[in-house]
This record gives structure tokens, C-alpha cells and sequence, in this order.
């Protein structure tokens, strides 16, 4: 009898529920937008580098020195891209930047091989990139209330991996099948799939944007007022970024996010060189761990961000940093080793990044949007985007300094990092209250 009855109770949960999905009714556009963007992005995202080696005779130091003072100048986007979310909204802003990327990578076909052609255009692929991500939370404050945000983020980050292992799939094709003209089809289809996801912006109009509205009402001291996307008035602008810095919980979950931007680049940076030369395994071992992280998020993100919707965000980050903090312990543990243990090892600590990239991610989000007051939503996003960049930079030089010293260097190092996140997310759950 007690079967059935739970059997009923199955039943009646919608399957939406069940597979922790949100509801998506009205939004539509934007998730395709985010589909579309990042199965362009995956289509070059690798290529890059190699694009500019290929098609012009700068030699590849020169190249990379182009890249490299394009993101420099670069650096200062987000702090520019703050204030105009707060003045024109998160969908306008990203639009914006999803229009830059497509006349960037569009430029990337006509570039000749001169050090100063390659600069420009690569900046203002950076300057698009950086807008859009800087108001890409935004826009989950847009499409969904308080309560139902986890999903919309876990549902944008499985969109996410999914579109970029189909693009890298794709763009490895073309540029394996066609060269140079394969390169080529790859960054004018990447231009032209930010156009579509511009486009997709333009059309989408927000169902209910007046959890915003009240959210905005409730921090400032005002009551909200009709629906819009603008929430910043004359002196909200004056506020500025001296608001965001004297808000010490806010500073405190950049704090947190500086110590969990490096162990989030771990695939892309460190575990290659460490399978390939610190192990001397074969690369196609790293190659595996990365299409398994890329299903694993895909198949499971949304269902295990449904089982944690109930709980607090930073409670539930700190168990991702746990998690994270038990990987790189294996990780570490693994170069001493006997040889039967090392591919078990990393398909052990492989896995288990791969859930602790699936607790934490879509929580992290969601407290870089609930925290911020909504009238300043903007800087306070701009802010948070600036602490991604600062890891970012620093990641790759950090982790080859610790890898020369010794193989488990980085991990150990990333352990003690994921500690001191544990300590302080606990600080900024007494501190959300």
C-alpha cells in the first residue's frame, strides 16, 4: 500500500521537477541565445591561436604577444560594462556585446599580418566577451524569480558545456577537414551565430520582471514601481562603486570567488601538463577526463542543482569547495603512486571534480545575483566579473610555477586554497542571515 501511495506522489510531480528544470515558459529566446553563443564560441575557442599563426606570417611569439596586450587592454571592460547594466539593463547590455563578437571575429577574416592588425580585433572580441559575461547573471535575474534562479543557472551551465564540446567538435572537424579554409568557416560561422544570439536578445522580452522591481524596492527603501529593466536612477549613479566597495558581505563573496576561479581552470589548464609530464601518461587520458566532465554536467547538472535548491547557497558552495579540496587530494597522491593505480586515481578525482563543479557552479552564481542590491546590480556584477579576470590571469603563470617545483605542488596548493573558501563561506553564511 505505502508503494503505491509513493508511487501517486511520483506521479503528481511534474517531470519538469523532477529533473530540477525550470520553468522556461516566455524565456525561450535566451536559452537559445546561450545555445547559439556557446556553440559558436566552441568552434574557435581552441583555434585561436593557431587561426592567426595560420592565416598570417607573424611568427607564433608574436601572435601570442598580440593576444596577450588585446586582453590587456581589455581588462578595464567590466568596470565600464557595470554602470551601463545598471542604466540599460542586463538583456540591452548583453546584446550589446554579442553584436561587438560578431563584428570582432567577422574583422579576424580581413586581418593581414601585421602585429597591429591582429590587436584591435582581438580586443574587441575580448571588450564583446567580457560585456556579455559581466550581464549574463543579470539576465537569470530577468527570466526568473528568487527561488527558481539555481535551476535557471544549472540549466545555463549544462546549455553551456553542451554547446561548447558540440562547437570544439565541430570546429576540430572543419579545421582537421579544411585548413586554412576550415579555420576560416569556423570563425565566420562563430560571427554569425553571435548575430543569431543577439537577435534571440532582441526578441526575447522578459515574462515578469517584478521580483526585480520588488527586490529593488526592498533593499534601497522604496517600493517598487512598475516592471522595467532600468533600476538605476540620477543618484544611484552617483553611489557608484564606492557603495559596492564599502559592502563587506559583498567583498567577502569576492573573497570566496578568487579562491574558487582557479580550482574551475583546472581542465583547461593544469590537467593536460600534469597526465602528460608529471604523470608521463598519454594525452589522449587527459582528452578523456575532459569529454567525461562534459557529459557528466550535461546528463546530471540540472538534476543535482534540484536537489540542492532547498538548501542555502553558500552552505551548498562550501560543499563544493569540500569536494573540490577531496579531487585535488587525490590529484596530489597520484605521482607516487604504483602505475595500476594512477588511471584509477584520475578517474576517481576526475569524478569527483566533476560532481563538485556541478554542486558549486550554479549556487555561485545565484549569490553573485542575490547579494547585490538590484538598483546596482550592474556594478556589483562588474565587480564580481573583475575577480574571474584577475584569476584568469593569474592562473596560468601560478600553476606552471608550482608544477616546476614538483607535480602535486598545484594541487596541494589548491587544497589548502579550497580550505581557506570552506572558512570563509562560513563566514558569509552567518554574515547572510
Amino acid at each position: 500500500m505505502s508503494t503505491l501511495i509513493a508511487a501517486e506522489r511520483r506521479a503528481r510531480v511534474p517531470l519538469r521537477d523532477r529533473f530540477g528544470l525550470p520553468d522556461t515558459r516566455g524565456n525561450r529566446p535566451l536559452l537559445g541565445a546561450a545555445t547559439i553563443d556557446s556553440l559558436g564560441t566552441g568552434l574557435v575557442l581552441a583555434f585561436v591561436v593557431v587561426y592567426f599563426a595560420t592565416t598570417t606570417t607573424l611568427p607564433l611569439a608574436e601572435v601570442g604577444a598580440a593576444l596577450t596586450l588585446a586582453r590587456l587592454l581589455a581588462s578595464p571592460t567590466a568596470v565600464v560594462v557595470g554602470p551601463l547594466i545598471d542604466r540599460f539593463g542586463a538583456r540591452r547590455v548583453a546584446l550589446a556585446g554579442n553584436a561587438v563578437s560578431a563584428v570582432a571575429y567577422a574583422g579576424f577574416l580581413v586581418v593581414g599580418s601585421r602585429f597591429w592588425e591582429i590587436v584591435p580585433v582581438a580586443w574587441a572580441a575580448q571588450v564583446g566577451a567580457v560585456t556579455y559575461w559581466t550581464s549574463s547573471t543579470g539576465l537569470v535575474a530577468l527570466a526568473a524569480r528568487p527561488d527558481g534562479r539555481p535551476r535557471w543557472f544549472a540549466l545555463l551551465h549544462t546549455l553551456r558545456n553542451a554547446g561548447l564540446a558540440a562547437g570544439g567538435a565541430l570546429g576540430a572537424f572543419a579545421v582537421g577537414a579544411g585548413g586554412v579554409t576550415g579555420l576560416r568557416a569556423a570563425v565566420l560561422a562563430n560571427a554569425v551565430s553571435y548575430v543569431i544570439a543577439a537577435l534571440l536578445l532582441a526578441r526575447w522580452r522578459p515574462a515578469d520582471a517584478s521580483p526585480l522591481r520588488r527586490d529593488a524596492g526592498q533593499r534601497s527603501g522604496r517600493s517598487g514601481g512598475r516592471s522595467t529593466e532600468r533600476d538605476a536612477g540620477p543618484d544611484v549613479a552617483a553611489a557608484g562603486y564606492r557603495r559596492v566597495l564599502r559592502d563587506r558581505r559583498y567583498l567577502l563573496l569576492i573573497a570566496v570567488n578568487l579562491t574558487l576561479v582557479l580550482p574551475s581552470l583546472v581542465l583547461s589548464l593544469l590537467l593536460a601538463v600534469f597526465v602528460t609530464q608529471g604523470l608521463h601518461r598519454p594525452a589522449w587520458i587527459a582528452g578523456a577526463l575532459l569529454v567525461a566532465n562534459g557529459a557528466q554536467v550535461v546528463l546530471t547538472q540540472t538534476w543535482v542543482t534540484g536537489r540542492l535548491a532547498r538548501h542555502r547557497s553558500s552552505r551548498v558552495v562550501a560543499w563544493g569547495a569540500a569536494l573540490y579540496a577531496l579531487a585535488f587530494a587525490v590529484f596530489a597522491m597520484l605521482p607516487g603512486a604504483p602505475g595500476w593505480a594512477v588511471v584509477v586515481g584520475l578517474v576517481v578525482a576526475g569524478g569527483v571534480y566533476n560532481l563538485a563543479e556541478t554542486v558549486a557552479t550554479p549556487f555561485q552564481e545565484e549569490l553573485s545575483v542575490a547579494l547585490a542590491p538590484a538598483d546596482l546590480r550592474g556594478r556589483y556584477l562588474a565587480v564580481y566579473q573583475l575577480s574571474w579576470t584577475a584569476g584568469q590571469t593569474a592562473a596560468p603563470a601560478l600553476f606552471t610555477l608550482l608544477a616546476a617545483h614538483g607535480a602535486a605542488l598545484p594541487w596541494l596548493f589548491l587544497v589548502l586554497l579550497c580550505g581557506v573558501s570552506v572558512l570563509l563561506l562560513g563566514r558569509l553564511a552567518r554574515a547572510h542571515r
